[in-house]
Parts: C-alpha cells; sequence; structure tokens
C-alpha cells in the first residue's frame, strides 16, 4: 500500500500556511457535519466512498427530468400508454426525499416521525387535512405493509413526480382499460429500472458531464488531504466501469491546483497523474445492498472493463480495478476492519443500514438537499417562531373551549334536575358567550396559522422549504 509520505507533492508553503490561517473558524451551519455519535478520525483506517450523489453530485432538476423523459418513453413502447404522457411537465418541487406512495388510493404524502401523514396528494391534488385524517387515522399505517413504497434516496425522486402526474393524468382522461393506481407504480418502477439497465439514461450523462455532473473544485484537495493524514481510500460504486470511468476522470482528472501552488509545470511528478491514484481499492459493479449481505466473489477488470482470466488473491492491489465482491473478502484483503473503517454514502438502505447491521463500520450519510434546507430555514427562522407561536395558541384556545363546554353540559345538568332548583341561567349565558369568543379567536387563529404556513411551503424550491414539508415535522 502506498504511505502518506508518498502522496504528499511537497511540504506547505508559507502562501498555504497563510490560506489555512485566514480561513473562518467558525463554519457555516449549511456547511458542517452533524453527528448522532463520537466520531474519532484518528482512529480510522480506511475511508471508502459511493460515487453518485456521493463523490458526483448531480444537476437535480436535469437529472430527474432526464429520469422521468426515459421513463415515460419505456411507458409507451413496452408498456402501450398513449403517446399524449410523453408531454406531461415535470415540476421539481413535487418530492422530496422521505414520501410515501399509497399504491391503493394513488396517493402521496409525508408520514411524521411517528408515522402519520402530514401533507398528502392524491395524484396532483393536495389533500385537505380532515379528509387524511379519515384516510389514514382510523387504524395504524403499516408502512412496511406492501401497500406503500418509500421515496428514500434523490435516486428515486422522478418516480414520485411521475406517479402523481401519471394518477393526475388518467384521473382527467377516462381511458379504457386505464392502468390501477398499484399497477401504474409497479409500471414506473421496472420502466424505470430498464432505463437505467439499457443506459437510457446514463449514456445521456456520460456524454454530457458538464450539464449532468456538478464538478466540486475542492474535492481533489479533500482527498489528498485525507492521503496526507495517513488514511486509505477506495471507491465502493454500483455503477459500471465505464461510466465510473467517465465520471470520476471528469470530476478529479486535471483538478484545479490546490493553494499556493504553481501553476507551471512542478520539477517532480505528480501523485496523482489519473484519478485512480487517490484510491487504493476501486470497487465498481458492487451490487449493493447485495455487497454486505451476500458473498459474490471478487473479479479483476482490465484498464478496459474487461473481466481478466485469473482472479487475483491475497491483498488488493494499487490501481487495479474490482468488480463485485462482498464485504467480508473486502476487509479481508484490504486489512481494514470493524469501526477502522469509515464509509460514506447517500443511499439509507443500501449504504447505509445495510454496512451497519453487516459489520462495524462507521458510516457518513451524504444529504445533498440539507444545505438548503438549513440555508432556508435560517433565513425564515422568525416565521418558523411565529409559527410555533400559532401553534401553541390553537391548542391553549382548544383547550379553553373544551374546558367551556364541559362546564355547561354540567349546568345543564343541573338545570334538567328536578330534585334542584339552584339557578343557573345566568351561569349558562357567561359561559355561553365566553364559548362564542372563543369559537371566533380559534377560527381567526386558524385562519393566522393556515395562511402563514402556505406562505412559508408554497414558495418555489428555491426560495423555501419543499413543499411536503419542514425540519420540524421530518
Amino acid at each position: 500500500m502506498t504511505t502518506a509520505s508518498e502522496v504528499i507533492a511537497r511540504p506547505p508553503t508559507r502562501l498555504d500556511l497563510v490560506a489555512s490561517a485566514m480561513r473562518p473558524l467558525d463554519i457555516p451551519r449549511a456547511n458542517r457535519i452533524y453527528v448522532n455519535r463520537n466520531l474519532r478520525l484518528d482512529k480510522i483506517e480506511m475511508v471508502g466512498f459511493d460515487m453518485d450523489y456521493t463523490l458526483a453530485l448531480y444537476n437535480q432538476p436535469r437529472i430527474e427530468e432526464l429520469s422521468m423523459r426515459a421513463t415515460l418513453h419505456k411507458l409507451v413502447t413496452a408498456k402501450g400508454y398513449p403517446e399524449a404522457i410523453l408531454g406531461l411537465a415535470y415540476d421539481p418541487t413535487l418530492a422530496v426525499r422521505g414520501l410515501v406512495i399509497d399504491r391503493e388510493n394513488g396517493n402521496i404524502f409525508k408520514p411524521d416521525r411517528y408515522g402519520f401523514p402530514g401533507r398528502a396528494r392524491h395524484g396532483l391534488a393536495s389533500i385537505d387535512r380532515e379528509h387524511a385524517v379519515d384516510l389514514y387515522q382510523g387504524e395504524r399505517t403499516r408502512l412496511s405493509n406492501r401497500r406503500y413504497a418509500w421515496i428514500d434516496s434523490l435516486f428515486a425522486l422522478p418516480e414520485a413526480v411521475l406517479y402523481g402526474c401519471l394518477v393526475d393524468y388518467f384521473d382527467r382522461h377516462q381511458l379504457a382499460g386505464k392502468p390501477s393506481y398499484s399497477t401504474i407504480w409497479e409500471n414506473i418502477r421496472e420502466c424505470i429500472d430498464l432505463a437505467h439497465r439499457d443506459g437510457s439514461i446514463k449514456t445521456v450523462v456520460g456524454d454530457e458531464l458538464a450539464g449532468y455532473v456538478e464538478r466540486d473544485d475542492a474535492l481533489a484537495e479533500t482527498l489528498h488531504k485525507f492521503r496526507s493524514s495517513g488514511k486509505r481510500l477506495f471507491l465502493l460504486t454500483n455503477s459500471a466501469w465505464d461510466y465510473t470511468s467517465r465520471v470520476m476522470s471528469y470530476l478529479l482528472d486535471g483538478a484545479p491546483k490546490r493553494v499556493g501552488e504553481s501553476s507551471t509545470p512542478a520539477p517532480y511528478p505528480s501523485p496523482y497523474p489519473s484519478w485512480r491514484h487517490y484510491f487504493d481499492v476501486i470497487v465498481v459493479s458492487a451490487g449493493k445492498p447485495e455487497f454486505f449481505t451476500e458473498e459474490h466473489t471478487f473479479v479483476d477488470l482490465d484498464a478496459g472493463g474487461e473481466p481478466l482470466r485469473k482472479a487475483s488473491a491475497g491483498p488488493f492491489q494499487r490501481g487495479r480495478i474490482y468488480m463485485g465482491g462482498n464485504i467480508k473478502d473486502f476487509q479481508e484483503r484490504a486489512r481494514a476492519s470493524g469501526d477502522r473503517v469509515l464509509f460514506v454514502g447517500d443511499h439509507i438502505y443500501g449504504d447505509m443500514l445495510r454496512s451497519r447491521k453487516s459489520s462495524n463500520w462507521r458510516t457518513a450519510m451524504v444529504l445533498q438537499e440539507l444545505e438548503h434546507e438549513v440555508t432556508t430555514h435560517d433565513r425564515i427562522r422568525p416565521e418558523l417562531s411565529r409559527l410555533d407561536r400559532l401553534d401553541a395558541e390553537l391548542i391553549h384556545l382548544d383547550g379553553e373551549l373544551n374546558e367551556r363546554q364541559v362546564a355547561l353540559r354540567a349546568l345543564q345538568k343541573i338545570e334538567d334536575d328536578p330534585s334542584t332548583d339552584e339557578p343557573v341561567s345566568a351561569a349558562k349565558r357567561t359561559i355561553k358567550e365566553a364559548i362564542e369568543k372563543l369559537r371566533r379567536d380559534l377560527r381567526a387563529a386558524k385562519i393566522q396559522h393556515r395562511t402563514l404556513e402556505s406562505s412559508i411551503f408554497c414558495r418555489p424550491r428555491t426560495e423555501s422549504l419543499p413543499a411536503f414539508g419542514s425540519p420540524k415535522r421530518r
């Protein structure tokens, strides 16, 4: 394995030290790393990365629309859907991570932390709260039931948008033999998988990388710093070798110079003549989550991505490309295991959950949308605080109203009891007046709450929190 000293091109210059000293110590909240358990990086020996949505961040609106267009084409050609659906508009504000698809009713909703739906839509039409309560709160909503499907990654957002659009389309067009809501979902899943398998999506992305992949100028420097601190790095991606090579080359080959580094040729060879030199181990077509649960063998690939006749054994060889494999063999051949490995990914199930259940690897999850949500939350904090106060006022008014109504019923019982002649008319009149005032105040507070809530959560995606929920309700 390559040591840290072998990858450090030169010691820090004065310009490096000055630039480092000028960086603000108070990192903006939107750029911070958030933890729910202590992590000692000095104990980590090996750091691994997924590629898609982790090292390679996509232009989300463009990649989502491309996925939707490719899937619509498959629905028309493979499933016999009407060609008119090819004209459906794509609206990226219709989906966020964490949505649930109700396949039986054609609904999409955002559950709270207890699994109860908050905002909900049927197709593209909003469902009022009273109707949502009737649908889902009469009995426990078991989200593990096959009736429901989770939208748990950015990769799946086009599926939710497309489902809403198609439910709306077929509701508005009474066509003979139209599919059921459940069938629509199954067809979407089949066709979007087909579009990924046959290259309909990745071929376009690979040909137009600058339009679909956002190049981060700090990526090369970040990987270099990991290596300079003695960490070994590995790439573990489900993408095939040809696509992986094109994307990683776009991200890292010809990366910007480090701070203070001259643009003139250096007298020493670069430690990173290609993107492959940043990593000690490269695994493509890993097949996660099966990589963590099954025992597929590693296949050695040549530079063109073709399998070699003879598989290697023993420790991984730096510069060699591997395909498939499993976590048990990986740990043996990489000579790193347990909590000495940190894996960074974006998929809560394929990257995070399965790796934690199958090993003691430490994990870090990239939430691409969190930066926008934290920034927006900080900007509209006064409005959110006012919404909290209105929430508290509604609870208080509702409690007061219930108490007055209980008191009124008690007075009515006294008045109806023939064995008592206690006068209660004046007291009843006073309580009735109080009840009417509370009802007026409650109606006014509800209007204020609804108006403020709409102004916060129904703005364009670039200006506000997504329309399906707020951080507080997640």
